[in-house]
């Protein structure tokens, strides 16, 4: 099974905590170069998902579904590149880059296939998804007054949609890091019910936060411009550290990350140089967790 933090998925909960998260910065860098999105595609082939052995990959023109001694079970031949794969029940949903321009840009068709071999139950659009099991998913879009998120089950059939699009966290329930892209941005971090309703939580600084890191309690940790955030369950936020200023005119190009890296994270910010398209200055920042703290309960003795 995919590790919750990679697959925004929230573990179990355990008890709630009575006190934030704590974070100190262990080591600051600045460097000239790509930005970490530039760095990730020149690096080593991943799966795009994997579950009880099953590994889906993807390629230029094809999805493929491999097992555990490296067989390939099913090809499923596509016209882009798939970029994105989440498994539910007997279903998977791959989203895909198209390889030509189109007035959606790159955005290219999601794809809802059957696990077993590979069958295509139906093309449906849509930039980013996230499982929610029983061969459920969420699919959403931005962009041309889209901000819309739907849900369908495994037979493609639309089950529940909201007004919300972004970075999906599914566990007790499902949160969203708005990812507005306008400026001024009326992004949140929310929480979606059914029926369409939307939960609102705390405003966001940036129209395009980073993917979240999802801690063991539950709490996203949310890199928004250059401020790192904490958002319980309950939609409660917390201002951990405030890395570096936002500019007075923000940039499109300016990109953010932010990654679990063993008992810390790393966050990255970079920021295009001026008159250079391909070059920027890349701040990193590995950072220390520290967990809530437990009160102290006085013995009976």
């Amino acid at each position: 099974m995919a590790n919750p933090e990679q697959s925004g998925r929230a573990p179990d909960a355990p008890p709630a905590s009575c006190a934030p998260w704590r974070v100190g910065v262990v080591e600051y860098r600045q460097a000239t170069g790509l930005p970490p999105y530039e760095r990730h595609r020149a690096g080593k082939a991943r799966p795009l998902a994997s579950r009880d052995g099953l590994r889906i990959h993807g390629a230029v023109g094809r999805v493929t579904c491999v097992d555990g001694a490296g067989h390939t079970l099913w090809t499923h031949r596509c016209t882009g590149m798939p970029n994105a794969a989440h498994v539910s029940g007997d279903r998977v949903l791959v989203t895909t880059d198209s390889l030509d321009y189109t007035p959606w840009g790159h955005l290219g068709p999601a794809l809802l296939l059957d696990l077993a071999d590979g069958t295509r139950i139906a093309e449906l659009r849509g930039k980013r998804g996230a499982a929610v099991g029983g061969g459920r998913f969420l699919l959403g879009l931005e962009g041309y007054e889209a901000f819309d998120t739907w849900q369908y089950d495994r037979d493609a059939s639309l089950v529940d949609s909201w007004r919300s699009y972004g970075h999906y966290v599914i566990g007790t329930g499902i949160r969203v890091v708005e990812t507005d892209r306008s400026l001024p941005t009326g992004s949140r971090v929310v929480r979606l019910l059914p029926g369409g309703v939307i939960e609102r939580g705390p405003r966001l600084t940036g129209p395009s936060a980073a993917r979240p890191v999802v801690l063991e309690d539950g709490t996203i940790l949310v890199l928004d411009a250059g401020v790192l955030r904490a958002v319980d369950r309950r939609l409660g936020a917390t201002v951990l550290a405030e890395l570096l200023p936002a500019p007075a005119d923000e940039d499109a190009r300016r990109t953010v990350s932010l990654r679990r890296e063993g008992a810390g994270v790393t966050a990255v910010i970079a920021e295009p140089r001026p008159g250079r398209r391909d070059r920027y200055t890349v701040h990193t920042w590995t950072i220390a967790l520290h967990p809530p703290r437990t009160p102290h309960r006085p013995s009976n003795g």
